[in-house]
């Protein structure tokens, strides 16, 4: 996968490095209750250093081939995140996982970052099953895998630590077959 992934005329995906950390602890910082609801790691990010150690940790990652993170642009402005995580290229899965700033929900960014990184991990990782969790109660996140044809596969009982308690999580799956016939 490239550095940079064209979406569409607007929007563009960047491989997260080093430059990003101050813009990318201002995005947060000023979405911070609207990604803390849901997100766990929102309240241990509170400065630029916590977000290079974060990045170093993404680089290192992507040279061990189990990462790919990227920063959602649109015309120019950072709105976000997106990536595929945990990679496994021995049992060919993935997992994709996404933030975006409050200003920019509903208008189908994330549907639309995630068409080109599901094409990318079918395509050149030959990746088999990409999957996306969301928490039972986030239907706007929920929403994402519906639209793009993932099939939901139950329930992951108390999967995730969010603001002191334990939250349970959707989890969604695509194979590639059936994204093949999807698009």
């Amino acid at each position: 996968m490239g550095s940079k992934l064209k979406v569409d005329d607007s929007l563009l995906l960047e491989l997260i490095d080093s430059h990003h950390a101050e813009i990318l602890y201002q995005l947060v910082k000023i979405n911070r209750l609207h990604l803390r609801k849901w997100l766990p790691w929102v309240d241990h990010m509170r400065s630029v250093e916590d977000f290079r150690k974060y990045i170093n940790g993404s680089k290192q990652r992507y040279a061990n081939h189990t990462e790919m993170g990227y920063v959602i642009m649109a015309n120019h402005v950072m709105i976000g995140r997106l990536g595929l995580y945990n990679i496994d290229l021995i049992n060919k899965s993935a997992s994709i996982g996404y933030w975006l700033d409050k200003e920019n929900l509903g208008k189908g960014i994330i549907t639309r970052c995630c068409k080109v990184v599901i094409d990318e991990g079918f395509s050149r990782l030959h990746l088999n099953r990409i999957e996306i969790r969301a928490a039972t109660t986030n239907y706007k996140s929920q929403a994402i895998p519906i639209r793009l044809g993932f099939t939901r596969e139950g329930i992951i009982r108390q999967g995730e630590f969010i603001n002191n308690q334990f939250i349970d999580l959707c989890v969604y799956s695509l194979l590639k077959e059936e994204w093949k016939k999807f698009v």
